[in-house]
């Protein structure tokens, strides 16, 4: 965390911290140091920052500017004197302005960090002592980190907000860090003595690790006895009382910049900044968009916790490639012996036509091992530094979260939020795989005869069948009743993969089948059962074969079907809203829509919620093929089967003929259920929950939509993923 807490410019832990406007921090005598003057105000500027030509080397010699101490800018004026011209690139950097090469040059010195600092230039003569301090209007500051300019107003480098939370933060760890340092063992004989690394709560006593040992042993008297880390030694992330009521609780609360006597209650949001009542008052945020400080406060804190747990998870994936990676290398220094140890058996069977050749084979194996020593050492230092680095942020993070400053913590929470989105962003898919394997992937053929040896190399890219996939669980899920597979190659495998095969059972044990064949690692497959319990497997192939099969996943579809009216298959004339779930019709004459579902086995039940019912019009509910005739009412061919209602009766329908006349009718308010029953080959209807006449056909199978036909004098919203009846009224009686 040391690093969050240093200044880009000094390279020291943070004093009196300001944040500039791209939400970097810089301490404030650093501030002062690389303000710039702007050009409007030249006429301020020293002789030796004024354009070539302007005066003359006396006149410069003799212009009053602020002294650069010793260092790399003492030498300026001796150079410049001698002629020698101002162009060292450690020492000074000049630059135009203007493409003629006249205008106003800043030189920039380089901080201990290597960043270009540009020192501040004075104020006008008979500026006032908070103008000097405070740096002259018309200046500018460019970040050291993101290189942006700010303008500084009349207040100067007052006007940027103090970073009190980075403040506190960093008095807190010097505080830890001299607390931890002055612990020492009370029991040493050496001198000085061991830092302490525990004290017992009841002999009241600092132990070093020796002494410890030694003097109070876990055991006997001392078995109850409690051990805890000495004072000021830094605990785990996330614990302690660091951000409680001891380092918050006693800290006054801060005032407003503007107005003194008021506290920071409420947040703008167009200016994400805090605000007092006197701000809103004034009219400058009267029309801006504000919230309690509070609940930003939370809601703030709740989005970085978030965003943490990202990098967490990101970190502890780190060490866990970090210990693959050291397993890696000691299993290519094992296999690069075996292979050496394999060569040299090789060639020396060869006699003395080999020795030439082994010896240019054996340096071959050299440097393919070092490659990979090398490509591994590589990425362990890139993880390592980037762990820290993510380490360091998590760290400072979970510091900043302990704090009590609702307005300070506002302050750096949006680039907070930022910085620690974009640390998870950087370990990119890939980033925590290794970059080769620890095979060595040379063959030698000594078969050739004598005269070919001088021909002999390896073979590269020994080919095999792919390893096992892996199935990736999180990715795969069901929907109503298709199911999502993924899955991946293991991460150290270099053999070439030129295709995958899903294979799927039928939902009852059966045998498997396959349902995919191709290079994609995601497939979806539509059509299967509802409630229906399924295998899958998948094998990769290439030109040497087909590989093993990967670990079989079980998946189970809905219960119940949820779905919508169907867009792509509705007749033009209707019309859909509410998501797809309610239908009517632009036209006086019957037409036809489709559900999303296609049912071919188990039992199935929808509604129908009557929204319109205008002049006697007849509805048909029902099922349908895919291929119905969507230009008359339903049930009018031989592909669909339906039940017609009026307001007064209904009948069944199936190739145009009418059986089974019902009284009752439906009316606005009404609801019409449909029983699909493939158990049984049964379709059964009911109106307003009670059963509307006998069980309407029987004998039916085959694959079965939901469909509805209705004309622009009737309104009816679908109602899915319901339960089947259990309690069946009696049905009506027919009509004689």
């Amino acid at each position: 965390m040391e690093e969050e807490l240093k200044c880009p410019v000094c390279g020291s832990l943070f004093r009196e911290p300001i944040i500039l406007p791209c939400s970097h921090n810089v301490c404030l005598p650093c501030a002062r140091t690389i303000a710039v003057q702007t050009p409007e105000n030249e006429q301020h500027l020293p002789a030796l920052l004024q354009p070539r030509g302007s005066a003359p080397p006396a006149a410069v010699a003799a212009a009053p500017g602020p002294s650069l101490g010793p260092g790399p800018a003492a030498s300026l004026d001796s150079e410049c004197a001698a002629g020698g011209g101002v162009d060292h690139a450690d020492k000074l950097s000049l630059h135009s302005e203007t493409d003629s090469g006249y205008g106003s040059y800043t030189p920039s010195l380089k901080s201990p960090n290597g960043v270009r600092v540009l020192p501040l230039v004075p104020a006008p003569p008979g500026a006032t002592a908070s103008q000097r301090g405070a740096g002259p209007a018309g200046s500018s500051l460019t970040c050291p980190q993101c290189h942006r300019s700010a303008s500084l107003d009349q207040r100067g480098l007052r006007g940027f907000q103090r970073n009190r939370l980075l403040e506190a933060i960093v008095q807190r760890y010097q505080q830890g860090r001299a607390a931890a340092a002055a612990a020492k063992c009370q029991l040493c004989d050496r001198s000085p003595p061991e830092p302490a690394a525990v004290l017992c709560e009841q002999c009241d006593v600092l132990y070093c690790a020796a002494c410890q040992l030694r003097c109070h042993p876990a055991r006997g008297p001392f078995a109850k006895h409690r051990l805890v880390p000495p004072p000021g030694a830094p605990g785990p992330p996330g614990g302690g009382d660091g951000g409680g009521k001891g380092a918050g609780g006693g800290r006054k609360l801060p005032t407003c910049a503007e107005h003194d006597l008021e506290n920071y209650s409420m947040y703008c949001v167009s200016c994400r900044s805090p605000v007092c009542y006197q701000c809103l008052e004034d009219g400058r945020h009267g029309k801006h968009e504000v919230k309690a400080l509070g609940a930003v406060w939370k809601q703030h804190k709740a989005q970085l916790s978030q965003a943490l747990n990202g990098v967490s998870d990101k970190a502890k994936e780190a060490k866990e490639f970090l210990v693959q990676l050291k397993n890696l290398l000691q299993q290519i220094q094992e296999n690069g012996l075996d292979y050496e140890a394999c060569l040299v058996a090789q060639c020396d069977a060869l006699v003395d036509a080999l020795t030439r050749q082994k010896a240019k084979l054996l340096t071959k194996v050299t440097k393919e091992r070092e490659h990979k020593l090398k490509v591994v050492w590589d990425q362990i230092n890139h993880c390592t530094l980037k762990l820290r680095q993510s380490t360091g942020l998590m760290e400072y993070c979970l510091e900043v979260i302990k704090e009590n400053d609702p307005s300070g913590f506002l302050q750096i929470s949006d680039a907070l939020i930022k910085r620690v989105q974009v640390s998870q962003e950087q370990w990119v898919k890939g980033a925590l795989e290794p970059k080769v394997s620890a095979e060595f992937d040379l063959t030698l053929d000594s078969e050739p005869l004598l005269q070919a040896i001088h021909q002999l190399d390896f073979i590269q890219m020994k080919c095999r069948v792919p390893p096992v996939p892996l199935l990736q669980l999180e990715k795969c899920c069901t929907r109503n009743n298709s199911v999502t597979l993924a899955w991946r190659m293991p991460p150290l495998s270099h053999n070439p993969v030129e295709g995958y095969i899903l294979e799927l059972d039928d939902g009852d044990g059966g045998q498997f089948r396959e349902v995919y064949v191709g290079k994609e690692t995601l497939c979806t497959i539509d059509g299967l059962h509802f409630n229906s319990t399924y295998n899958a497997r998948v094998k990769a192939f290439n030109s040497s074969g087909v590989g093993p099969y990967s670990k079989t996943v079980i998946l189970q579809t809905s219960d119940v079907a949820w779905f919508t009216f169907d867009p792509s298959s509705a007749h033009r004339d209707i019309v859909l809203s509410n998501d797809n779930q309610t239908a009517t019709c632009s036209s006086y004459d019957d037409r036809v829509v489709l559900g999303t579902a296609a049912f071919s086995k188990g039992v199935h039940y929808w509604e129908l919620h009557v929204d319109r019912y205008d002049n006697h019009p007849d509805p048909a509910f029902g099922i349908a093929r895919i291929n119905v005739v969507k230009d008359m009412m339903l049930g009018k061919d031989d592909k669909a089967w339906a039940m017609y209602v009026d307001n007064n009766r209904s009948w069944f329908m199936h190739c145009n003929s009418h059986t089974n006349r019902t009284e009752g009718g439906v009316s606005k308010g009404a609801t019409v259920g449909v029983l699909l029953d493939l158990n049984k080959h049964s379709l059964t209807f009911y109106i307003n929950g009670q059963q509307q006449g006998p069980p309407a056909f029987e004998n039916i199978e085959g694959v079965f939509m939901p469909a509805l036909s209705l004309n622009r004098n009737v309104q009816v919203t679908l109602h899915t993923g319901l339960e089947v009846p259990q309690c069946v009224k009696q049905p009506k009686l027919p009509s004689n």
